[in-house]
């Protein structure tokens, strides 16, 4: 990866709505980077259409009748072309195979709807209203070949208040995710942190 630039290799299922917000970040030249291409395993993935509204390379990959390595190899196909230094999901709901998570080793990033190690897994908005907590929030983490584990690079609280819903906290929650990926992303970029165990040691910019 260069120091101070990347390209990237955004892969989504859903909405893709931090892919816009991570888009907008890199065309106002806030954002170290460049979104090489997308890639979805829905064909109605909203990431799509905000590639396209962006003039980005994007494709569906059907995972129809596929293992997930020999999905994975698809993947890895098309980011390797497009020359991704650095991964991204954005919403994607399949769990990556250890091909994939060693052959990008420690350059695979997640955002997760919650205050890990707190609340991993799936419905993470329901599982902080159940618990009862007063904050939680949003995490953007190393992807490793376990589920919401990897190390920490990024988190930003959001307050869980009396009258939340399910709908109201995951919209606020939402709403942080905008502002705290394409962050991440940037630190991450300039920082290259050393990773250590669960630790990230980030190194100073060469001047």
């Amino acid at each position: 990866m260069k120091p101070s630039s990347a390209t990237l290799g955004v892969i989504s299922s859903g909405r893709g709505e931090n892919l816009r917000y991570i888009l907008q970040e890199e065309r106002s030249c806030r954002l170290p980077a460049r979104v090489g291409i997308v890639l979805t395993d829905q064909p109605d993935a909203g990431a799509l259409k905000i590639a396209k509204e962006f003039c980005v390379p994007a494709h569906f990959i059907d995972p129809t009748h596929l293992s997930r390595e020999e999905y994975d190899q698809l993947l890895i196909a098309q980011l390797e072309a497009k020359g991704a230094e650095l991964v991204i999901l954005t919403g994607y709901m399949r769990i990556l195979s250890p091909l994939f998570v060693r052959h990008y080793k420690d350059r695979i990033l997640n955002i997760h709807p919650a205050l890990l190690p707190s609340f991993r897994g799936m419905d993470a908005f329901s599982q902080a209203l159940a618990y009862g907590v007063k904050w939680t929030g949003t995490t953007v983490h190393i992807v490793d070949e376990d589920v919401d584990h990897g190390p920490i690079v990024y988190q930003r609280p959001v307050p869980v208040l009396e009258n939340d819903t399910h709908d109201s906290l995951k919209a606020r929650i939402q709403r942080a995710e905008y502002k705290a990926y394409p962050k991440a992303i940037k630190m991450f970029i300039e920082g290259r942190p050393e990773i250590l165990g669960r630790k990230l040691v980030w190194q100073r910019e060469e001047k």
